[in-house]
Order: C-alpha cells, then structure tokens, then sequence
C-alpha cells in the first residue's frame, strides 16, 4: 500500500498513462491495458486499493470523472455529422435501446437468476457503450465513417439512457412492491429527468452566448466552463441520482451545434483532459476491485449471461430495431457485435448493488461480479477483434500509412504519383478547380475544396492519411494549416514547404511555434521545386540493400539531387527534413527529385536547335 494519497495518484497516473503509450507503442487495446495494469495493481498484487484508501472521495471523484468524460464526448455530436444517419441512429438508441434492455432483463433472470426487480434494474444498465470505452476503439481501428459515427452516437447518447433506465426500473420496482411509493414518485422521477435536460440546454445557452458577446476572456473560456459542466452534473443529479449525465451530455450538444469557434478551440484540450481521466479512473476501478469479485465472475451462470449478452442479445437488438433502414448486412454484423461497455456500468452497478442491498433483494450481492465479467470480456473480445472483423467485413480503411498534400501543382502531382507506384495512398487537396488539373489528368486521386472549412470535416475522411505536407505558394497559408492540424496528426507528422525568405512578412521567427516541420532542405521552397520539376528534374525511387548500401547511394547520387524521403518496409514514411536527416537501412526505398539524365538534355538541346530553325525559316 502507498504510506500516502498523493503516492498513491501519482502512480494512479503514471498506471494509466504509461498503459495508453504501451497500447500505442504495441497497437494494443488500451482498455484491454488499462483494465490489465489495474489488476495487476489492485487484487492481484495488493498494492493499492483507491475505494478503500479514498473512503468517502472515491465515488464524487468517479462521478465528476464520468460527467467531464461524457461531456467532451458529447461536444463531437454535431447534427451535421449524422446526414443520412439520422434514422439508422435514432432507431438504434431508441427501439435497440428498449429492446436491449428487455432482452438483458429476461438473459439476467433466467440464466443469472436475479429476480425480476434486480435483472430489470441491470438490464437497463447493461445497454451502455459510452465514449470511455467506444472512442478509443474507434481511434485505434480506422473504421469507415459510416459504422464510425453510428457507434460513437449511440456510445455518447445511451450512456446517460442507459443509468436513467436503471433509476427508472428501481423506481418501478419499489412502487409495484408498494415499498411506500406513489405515482407521485415517478411523476417526479420524469420531471426530474426533463429538468436535467432543459438544465443542460440552459447551461449550454449561456456558457455559449457569454463566449459569442465577449462575457468571459480567452484564458478563463476553459476553466470556465468546465466549472459549469460540474456545477450542470452536479446540481441535476442532487435533484435526482444518475440524471446529472443527462444534463451534461445535453449541454455538450447543444454547444456542438451552436458552432462556436472558441469551443472548437477547446476541444483538443478538453481531449487531452478525457484521455488523462479515463486512464486514471479505469485503473482506480479495476484496483478496487476484490478477489472474491474475481472468483465470482466464473460461476457458470455469469458466464453464461455473458455469452448470451454478446452473441444474441446485442446482435439481435441491433437487427430487429435497423429493419428498414439502409444500414447494409455488413454495418449491422458490425455494430451488432460491437458494444464494450465501461466506467459508466462499473460505477452505476457498484451503486445499485448498494442500494438494492439495503432494499432486501440479496441476489444483488453479484451485480459488481457480473458487471465486472461482462466490462472485461467485452472490452477485450471487442479490443481485439474489431480491426480484424472490420477488415473481413469491408469496413475498415486498409492499406499502409497516407499522405494528403494541400495544393496542386507540378510537384505535388509529380510526388503523388511516385508514391503511388510504391503503393502509397495519396490525396490531393486545393481549393481551386484549376490547379487540381494536373492532379486529375495524371490520375491522382484530389479534393476540391478548403481544408481549413468546416465542411471538410463532414465530407473529407482523412483516417487513411497519417501525414500531411502543407505545399501551397503561402507560407503563412501552409503555417495555418499545419498548426490547425497538429491534433489530428501529430506535429511530428505535418511538414511544410520551406520558406522564401523574400521581403515582405518574415515569418521565419514563427516556425519554432507555429507550423510544421521543414521539408528537404533550406531553401527548398515552393518555387524552387516546381521550377525543378518543369525544367525537367525526375523523381526516382531507388531501393537500399545489403549490397548497395545508403552511403554508396550518396556517393553515386547527382550532387543537385534532393534527397525528399524515405519509405520503410512497414509502410511508414520518414521524411528528409532541415532539423533531421531520415534513417535509412537496408529494405528501404529512397525518393529524391534528380537532374535530367544527360540523354534526356541530349534531347532537350535538340528540340530547342530544332525550335531555333524552324523559327529561322
């Protein structure tokens, strides 16, 4: 055990974050991770328990936790996004909801064998995703947009639906019990839960009209509404246990849709934020777990309903309430088998066991066990089968990593068609018609259209690009774009070309800060390469073995050469840069823009004596 609390959060942390960069390094699972490492942490090896170090702060700390988590989530729902989804989702999130919590319910009581009151109340539980576990899934599986979007819907929207279901049923169960219930309690029940709506609109009204007018300074938009989203969770769910997830997952749509830019501008922050709390709170949960909780998740029962809940339950709620729809065969194989449910089961169950205890029902002394069987086998059978069924499915974007270059020109296009004959994917993107000409008469594949506008982001899938090249005329141009995309792709994955250095804006201070990496070498700017490509420099792919080494490639290559990058084996691209030199070995492949052959100038001077007499004549 930790000899203090503050030990015991650093290595909390140090737990979680150093599980997301072993999942990352080993395109591993980070749940899978994650629940792994706490484990390991928590029952296993006995060296901490944060229920039980944390006493009375564990569950505010996983409650808060949980409500910033859902709101961030929440601030991805743009209706724009769901444009011919609509029907597919809302039929999932409410007849799939509905029938999955039947279908629970009836699995519970007659293979778990929970009476009727507590399969009801753990059947409207077991309906959740939520972001905690589903986006992570999706970042790591590069799924069509499509299946995409519909699961990190229904995640981000049953959440809140699924532990309101929960409140419901209890609150059935007790007045059909006449445990000293009226109608008046779930006439209540209702009106709290429309409150927490209504609550999260306002909350998301204000926070939004105080941006737009100017009300609150940049440096305090953050805290400032993170402030907010405590205080809309909180303030719902004292009036009512469980609505306070309603409340912020409202409130995070409708800031969504406002589209205002200062929220955009959050959002990557408010990323970093979730990532860094769901690492954590994942470990806290699977630390406080007991041994006796683990023993318990192997009686033949659990195992069992478990079964049931990922072969037939979910696939068969997902069918019935998609009849109609034009999802395909393949998207409802998919989203039928995917469905890892997370912190918000772990910690809801964990309260309803409690409570239901307290009412009498004994058999709900296994919820935590059940829940905990159905979080970690989900989790892991998702984790690790869902690229692989994607893939068998055609629903995933396969192929090794691809670049998307902003601007069309004689370079861009010449590149792109290198790379494409060494099976690289390649798009180009402008916003002009015309200088996407040669692009699309050399067969490359191109988007018109502006990188930098909303729209893009709604017709453009950029899953299959992990590098993007900035290689406009616009210095500053190619900066803004490299820095609006460091979230997305990394800024060690975003380069631009090299600066002019003309008179006028001097930008060359700003590079450290803002922008991309520099490409190729100093002075490598955007009319210097394209001037190369039209006087008739080529690019050249040329293969590095054991026995034509990279240093007899230097020693033979043209001294005007440009050396542009390097594609290894695995696919991935290292690009020639002016801070770095790539690494290059054996089994790799050597792009580089090199003079004309003298044949070729051979040619060239006469074509141009030819030119001269037929001018002369």
């Amino acid at each position: 055990m930790p000899e203090s609390l503050l030990l015991e959060l650093m290595l909390i942390g140090l737990l979680g974050i150093g599980s997301q960069w072993v999942a990352w390094r080993y395109r591993l699972p980070a749940i899978v991770v994650m629940s792994v490492v706490g484990l390991l942490a928590g029952p296993v090896l006995g060296i901490m328990n944060p229920e039980q170090d944390f006493g009375n702060l564990y569950s505010p700390i996983i409650s808060l936790a949980v409500a910033i988590i859902l709101f961030e989530g929440s601030l991805n729902l743009d209706f724009k996004e769901v444009r011919g989804l609509g029907r597919p989702v809302f039929r999932i999130v409410s007849v799939g909801a509905f029938l999955s919590w039947i279908l629970g319910s009836l699995t519970a009581h007659y293979i778990a064998g929970l009476s009727w009151a507590v399969a009801f109340v753990i059947g409207g539980l077991f309906i959740v995703t939520g972001p905690t576990v589903i986006l992570p899934l999706l970042r790591q599986s590069k799924l069509k947009p499509r299946p995409a979007k519909i699961l990190k819907w229904e995640g981000i929207i049953v959440d809140p639906v699924g532990a309101l279901l929960a409140v419901f049923a209890f609150e059935i169960i007790q007045f059909l019990l006449g445990n000293n219930v009226n109608p008046t309690v779930l006439l209540s029940f209702f009106l709290a839960s429309l409150f927490a709506v209504i609550l999260g609109w306002g909350c998301g009204k204000l926070v939004g009209w105080m941006y737009e007018v100017g009300y609150v300074p940049e440096y305090l938009k953050s805290p400032f509404v993170f402030v907010i989203v405590l205080a809309c969770f909180t303030i719902a769910d004292e009036v009512t246990h469980e609505t306070g997830l309603l409340s912020v997952t409202a409130m995070g749509m409708t800031l969504a849709n406002m589209h205002i830019s200062s929220i955009a501008d959050m959002r990557h922050f408010k990323e970093n934020i979730s990532l860094l709390l769901i690492s954590t709170i994942f470990v806290m949960l699977t630390a406080s777990l007991t041994r006796d909780t683990l023993m318990q998740i192997f009686n033949i029962e659990i195992i069992g309903f478990v079964l049931l809940m990922l072969f037939v339950v979910r696939p068969l709620a997902i069918f019935i309430s998609t009849i109609g729809t034009d999802l395909t065969r393949a998207e409802k194989l998919l989203v039928g088998w995917i469905a890892p449910r997370g912190i918000v089961a772990l910690t809801v169950s964990s309260y309803f066991a409690t409570v239901l205890l307290q009412e009498g029902f004994e058999d709900a002394a296994i919820l935590t066990s059940i829940t905990f069987a159905l979080v970690i086998t989900t989790v892991v059978a998702h984790g690790f089968t869902i690229q692989a069924m994607a893939k068998k499915l055609n629903l995933s974007i396969e192929g090794p990593p691809g670049l998307l270059m902003v601007g069309g020109s004689t370079f861009t296009t010449g590149l792109a068609r290198t790379l494409g004959q060494i099976d690289v994917p390649v798009l180009i993107s402008d916003s002009s018609w015309e200088r996407l000409t040669k692009a699309r008469r050399a067969g490359v594949s191109s988007y018109h259209g502006e990188i930098l506008s909303e729209q893009t982001e709604y017709y453009l899938d950029m899953t299959p690009y992990d590098y993007m090249i900035a290689a406009t005329e616009l210095d500053s141009y190619n900066a803004l774009v490299c820095t609006t995309f460091v979230p997305e792709f990394g800024r060690n994955n975003l380069f631009q070309l090299s600066l002019r250095n003309q008179e006028g804006d001097n930008l060359q201070n700003l590079v450290h800060t803002i922008g991309g990496r520099v490409l190729f070498k100093e002075g490598a700017s955007w009319e210097m390469l394209n001037d190369k490509v039209e006087s008739g420099y080529v690019f050249r792919k040329t293969s590095i073995t054991d026995h034509y080494t990279f240093k007899q490639y230097l020693e033979n290559i043209d001294e005007n050469a440009l050396l542009l990058l390097v594609k290894k084996p695995s696919g991935k691209l290292d690009f020639f840069t002016v801070e770095n030199e790539a690494f290059v070995e054996s089994g790799d492949i050597v792009v580089s823009l090199t003079p004309p052959s003298k044949e070729f100038e051979k040619i060239q001077e006469k074509l141009s004596e030819k030119r001269k007499e037929n001018n002369e004549e």
